[in-house]
């Protein structure tokens, strides 16, 4: 047996005593750290390279007081990730890293949330109560910190922070929020036990699901050739890590025998493309088609622009199919995809449509998923039993998110940001002309860009004029919306990748994976009118340089805000940090709801429980299951 050491943010812990700890457990002290077992002090901050991360962490002391815990990236020392707890085990106990955040068999969703003051928890054996901070409680040896939750009337459960583990935070997809449990009653292990009985149906069609995908087979590509290995290392930026891990998890699954449907998630600007690159090369070598779906033709040219960049010296060739094309252009594309002389067709959901004939196609790269329609995802169900799939998102929709935790889907996770990548300063402003001159004023001064966001075709040209008035007189300001034809929409783009346009004032068309490095600042009009998920995808447009980013989220003065806006708009300002997208997309969830997520009665569990404790419902069912599945 072995013992974990568990320390966290806000504890009272003195730096000595958790060096001292550090040595007991196996771990060496060194100038710096460079490798597992590594630990180092400088001053008031402590560095651990743990046995069982991914990542070194970085401990930040104020006198006796842990102030911060966070990762931080190897090679430039720039932290990434911030953590309320961490567990240490002693060295002797893991003898090499574990693979990804089995991790999550133990904790589903622990990466994508926070506990704060005041919110609603689930521990496992007493039910739903609000968490209320930490206390300290006397104890016969000494005083230990405890987590304290409320439960019905005056009853509160002081939980030691060694059994932090059995708290997790309420979380339900819309709805009203539960009841608070009370503490000895029945209620909870009733709840607790209907949802566990639920979760063996769904756990049985989950596993039915994946004896299905894995029965029908798939193509199993061939090694890394030569040509891959120079395609890869033509790659003009440091590849991070995880980037590393994820292109070789899908090439793996590229080359086993049954159909990949795997999920790349990452923020936005952390490289997932660079990922589909890879995986749409090795299909191309062994000579089947690849076929790119994205959710606007913005981001088609450029993805089109960036393939062509990388694959121009091989023997490929990448075409686009948008209404950027002529018709006769269309046809062409058409009749190259047709008889195999197109090895990469890029595109919308145009491609989707039944005159789209392939002669061999391999693998499907679809970027937001989310931003598809019914339609195109009954389609794209349908190409999953057939070939390779790899859908890469920021912020995934709850059925894909929750499908990947399940284990029905493969899941790769892209955690640490390029390098030199700066968090973005974000504002929540009532509009104000002075202010938003100033700030566009700052950023032509630096030689950079400005998206100003106004989501409404009928009045931008009149909100452009307006635009032009804010900035300085030989600024160059243009306007672009999804309804221009589409010549002229195509040219105001390439003009302002080009720089010959200072100030874009455009709608959400520029919400997806457009990447102008030389804009670093976004000013969005009437933001309570947008979703959560878009202002997060909206302010993932800037800050893809190393110089410091600005987002403007800008409300009409005096205008009142609904509940659900201002939570929107209070969650775009507290998750600014790098690697915001999970937690953005839970709380996303948590405001707007999922509608009928698994049908009505798994839905009713899930309210019930808590999603997280849900979560390790199922999959302690699965697993029950698995073994007889087989039979």
């Amino acid at each position: 047996m072995f013992k974990s050491f568990k320390f966290f943010e806000g504890q009272t812990l003195d730096i000595e005593s958790f060096l001292s700890t550090l040595v007991l457990l196996g771990y060496r002290r060194q100038d710096m750290v460079q490798e597992e077992g590594d630990f180092s002090r400088l001053g008031d901050v402590v560095s651990i390279y743990a046995v069982t991360f991914e990542y070194p962490v970085r401990i930040k002391w104020d006198n006796d007081l842990i102030h911060s815990i966070e990762s931080f990236c190897l090679e430039t020392g720039k932290p990434f990730w911030k953590h309320k707890i961490v567990i240490l085990l002693p060295k002797k106990a893991a003898n090499r890293r574990p693979i990804l955040t089995k991790n999550a068999l133990d904790l589903p969703i622990s990466n994508f949330v926070d506990i704060k003051k005041g919110d609603l928890v689930v521990h496992q054996q007493h039910g739903v109560g609000i968490y209320q901070g930490i206390e300290k409680i006397k104890g016969p040896q000494a005083d230990r910190d405890h987590m304290v939750i409320k439960y019905a009337g005056e009853d509160r459960l002081f939980v030691p922070v060694d059994q932090m583990h059995l708290v997790q935070k309420y979380i339900s997809f819309g709805g009203r929020p539960p009841r608070v449990n009370s503490l000895g009653s029945g209620q909870w292990k009733r709840s607790k036990l209907r949802a566990q009985k639920a979760t063996i149906k769904l756990a049985l069609d989950l596993l039915k699901l994946q004896a299905m995908r894995k029965s029908m087979g798939g193509f199993d590509f061939s090694k890394d050739t030569e040509w891959q290995k120079e395609f890869e290392n033509n790659f003009p930026y440091q590849e991070t890590e995880d980037q590393s891990k994820a292109a070789q998890d899908t090439k793996d699954d590229m080359e086993s025998p049954f159909a990949m449907d795997r999920l790349l998630c990452g923020d936005v600007g952390y490289g997932k493309t660079e990922v589909a690159m890879r995986a749409a090369f090795k299909c191309v070598m062994d000579n089947k088609q690849v076929v790119i779906l994205v959710p606007t033709t913005i981001l088609a040219e450029q993805h089109y622009q960036n393939f062509v960049k990388r694959i121009g010296s091989f023997p490929a060739r990448v075409e686009m199919l948008s209404r950027f094309k002529t018709p006769a252009q269309q046809r062409a594309v058409l009749e190259g995809v047709a008889v195999g002389a197109i090895d990469i067709v890029i595109g919308t959901h145009r491609l989707l449509s039944p005159d789209i004939v392939f002669k061999d196609l391999g693998l499907v790269i679809i970027d937001e998923e989310q931003r598809f329609g019914v339609k195109a995802k009954e389609k794209l169900k349908e190409m999953r039993a057939l070939v390779d799939v790899l859908t890469l998102t920021a912020t995934p929709i709850p059925r894909t998110l929750y499908m990947a935790l399940m284990g029905a889907k493969d899941i790769s996770v892209i955690n640490t940001p390029v390098q030199n990548r700066q968090a973005i300063e974000t504002h929540l402003v009532a509009y104000d002309k002075a202010l938003l001159a100033q700030a566009i004023e700052r950023e032509l001064k630096r030689a950079g860009q400005v998206f100003f966001v106004h989501n409404r075709v009928e009045d931008i040209e009149e909100v452009a004029g307006e635009v032009r008035k804010l900035t300085p007189p030989a600024a160059r300001v243009e306007f672009a919306h999804g309804q221009m034809p589409a010549k002229d929409l195509e040219k105001v783009m390439v003009d302002f990748l080009n720089n010959a346009i200072d100030v874009l004032v455009s709608t959400t068309i520029i919400e997806s994976g457009i990447d102008v490095p030389n804009a670093n600042t976004l000013i969005v009009n009437n933001a309570d009118c947008f979703g959560l998920a878009d202002l997060h995808q909206l302010r993932g447009r800037v800050g893809r340089f190393t110089r410091k980013a600005y987002a403007y989220f800008v409300v009409k003065s005096g205008k009142p805000l609904s509940v659900e806006a201002r939570k929107r708009l209070e969650a775009i300002a507290e998750y600014s940090e790098l690697g915001s997208g999970f937690k953005i997309a839970m709380e996303d969830l948590e405001i707007r709801g999922a509608g009928n997520l698994l049908g009505l009665e798994q839905h009713g569990h899930i309210a019930a429980v808590g999603f997280d404790l849900y979560c390790r419902l199922l999959r302690e069912s699965i697993a029950s299951l698995a073994p007889h599945s087989m039979n």
